[in-house]
């Protein structure tokens, strides 16, 4: 969810649990506020949320326990066809096109025609297919044209592909085949996991990297060649007593928070916070194992209770 909707989400709540709240006309006196058992909470550090509406808006709790935190490295990478699954495919014998069969971005079958030649040897017929099942990148001929020594068609299997990340420095010494990595697209944060196959050899001359190669599935046709992508590999794991996702942490009030949930209320408990990667923090002081915590839409919940605090000093 973006941040506009988040707000919107946030006014939501805030109109939703306000009408819940409001006294009806017909109540008399001041509204005095009970004490509970939580007399170690801030004031103002909590707020109430029905729970058709705390669901409705996405906000979604979970038992907090003991986990793993990685070493990761964070490093660069790009998706490329994977060799041998990638090919240029020129004509057999150099001739007048009779006829093209295959555009970029369809679907050929291994053995399919793509175009239709006469050879300027017999001056019969041949036919130019495809040598496997893939997609076409590219065409660069049409009917009437040459066909010579350049490429006609560009064909790639695309249902797995290559991922080719960059390490430099000390990254090259700590990363080896066989880790885990977690592939992350750029242009819109789509993720997937896979396992480093290889670490190349030589050094990559223009960027002076050792290039690291993994493979992801890509039946789903989500990934393509020349995409950028981030790729965290995680060099080891160690163990923790308690972790919380990093979506559960929020800044209130100059203070890292999570939102501890006890039936329909949300309190803000002001945590220690230790080591971290990048899905989790070990939390040292200020939850413990158990306590049903925050870990989708904590934002809607610091709003929510930053409203309030508003509104109580108004």
């Amino acid at each position: 969810m973006n941040y506009s909707m988040r707000w919107i989400a946030a006014a939501t709540i805030g109109l939703l649990v306000a009408g819940c709240n409001a006294p009806h006309s017909s109540d008399a006196g001041p509204v005095v506020k009970e004490e509970t058992p939580e007399a170690h909470a801030e004031e103002g550090s909590r707020t109430h949320i029905a729970s058709a509406i705390a669901e409705q808006s996405g906000v979604r709790t979970a038992r907090i326990g003991a986990g793993t935190i990685r070493d990761e490295h964070e490093v660069q990478g790009l998706l490329t066809p994977i060799e041998g699954r990638h090919a240029r495919i020129v004509a057999r014998f150099p001739g007048p096109v009779r006829a093209v069969r295959a555009g970029i971005g369809d679907t050929v079958k291994a053995g399919q025609v793509l175009a239709v030649i006469e050879s300027n040897v017999s001056l019969s017929d041949y036919s130019v297919t495809a040598p496997f099942a893939g997609t076409v990148l590219s065409r660069s001929v049409t009917v009437g044209d040459l066909a010579g020594d350049s490429p006609l068609f560009e064909i790639a299997d695309l249902s797995k592909l290559w991922v080719d990340i960059h390490l430099f420095g000390g990254d090259a010494q700590h990363i080896r085949a066989g880790l885990p990595v977690e592939i992350t697209r750029l242009s819109d944060g789509l993720s997937k996991t896979t396992t480093l196959d290889r670490v190349l050899p030589g050094t990559a001359t223009a960027s002076q990297s050792t290039v690291a190669r993994a493979t992801i599935d890509n039946g789903d046709g989500n990934w393509r060649p020349g995409a950028a992508v981030r790729a965290r590999v995680s060099v080891s794991e160690d163990a923790a007593a308690l972790v919380v996702p990093l979506d559960a942490i929020q800044q209130l009030r100059n203070q890292e928070v999570v939102f501890v949930r006890s039936g329909e209320d949300y309190e803000a408990h002001p945590v220690k916070l230790g080591r971290r990667d990048g899905h989790h923090a070990e939390v040292l002081d200020g939850v413990k194992a158990g306590d049903d915590v925050v870990v989708e839409q904590s934002y809607l919940i610091k709003a929510d209770i930053e409203k309030s605090s508003v509104e109580d000093a108004d």
